[in-house]
């Protein structure tokens, strides 16, 4: 964090605003601390939890988009994750899916291995998505602009890309209590149904 830019709000404070937000949409939450906040925040039957795949849950976030275009998708994805699959954002800019919501929360750290730098301090990530295509895209640090647009852009016809500058600071959570293959049986249920929990 640069010092100029001030004290920013911590993942779990923006993510737990974004989760208030939800009501039916299907939800793709990045592997490492961001799926085991999400999961002390606000677990529900259309949360899908990486417990590994580094950078995958924006691929599968696309394929449930496709699969399910009468459904809005949300990603809940970390900076290290889309650095490690950035052709992901090419496709999604390619394929233009109108429901996919990918936001990102960028502490600009690989915060579940020990805070190494990510290279998001000099690649701005949000205009990565803005040149491969991505329709709606927004930088945003403070928690209350966090909350307009992430509003905003769940009622919009994406795809939209919102980029969350956060801090480094991690919830002592535990980790995700739901076996993967459960997991994915429930996903799929609340998928194909479409019920809200």
């Amino acid at each position: 964090m640069r010092p100029e830019e001030g004290v920013l709000t911590s993942r779990s404070r923006a993510l737990g605003a974004v989760l208030e937000l939800l009501t039916d949409e299907l939800v793709v939450v990045c592997n490492g601390f961001p799926s085991r906040e999400v999961y002390a925040l606000r677990d529900r039957p259309e949360n899908f939890y990486m417990i590994g795949s580094m950078g995958l849950a924006s691929a599968i976030g696309l394929g449930v988009a496709l699969a399910q275009p009468r459904r809005k998708v949300v990603v809940l994805d970390g900076d290290g994750n889309v650095l490690m699959a950035m052709g992901t954002l090419a496709t999604v800019g390619a394929l233009k899916p109108r429901n996919f919501v990918h936001i990102v929360f960028d502490n600009e750290v690989y915060g579940s291995t020990g805070n190494q730098p990510t290279l998001s301090q000099t690649v701005r990530l949000e205009q990565v998505a803005k040149a491969t295509g991505y329709k709606n895209v927004e930088r945003v640090r403070e928690l209350d602009d966090t909350v307009y647009e992430a509003k905003t852009m769940l009622k919009e016809d994406g795809p939209s890309f919102l980029l969350v500058k956060v801090s480094e600071l991690a919830e002592d959570v535990g980790r995700v209590g739901i076996e993967p293959a459960a997991m994915t049986e429930r996903f799929r249920k609340a998928a194909m149904g479409g019920h809200a929990s």
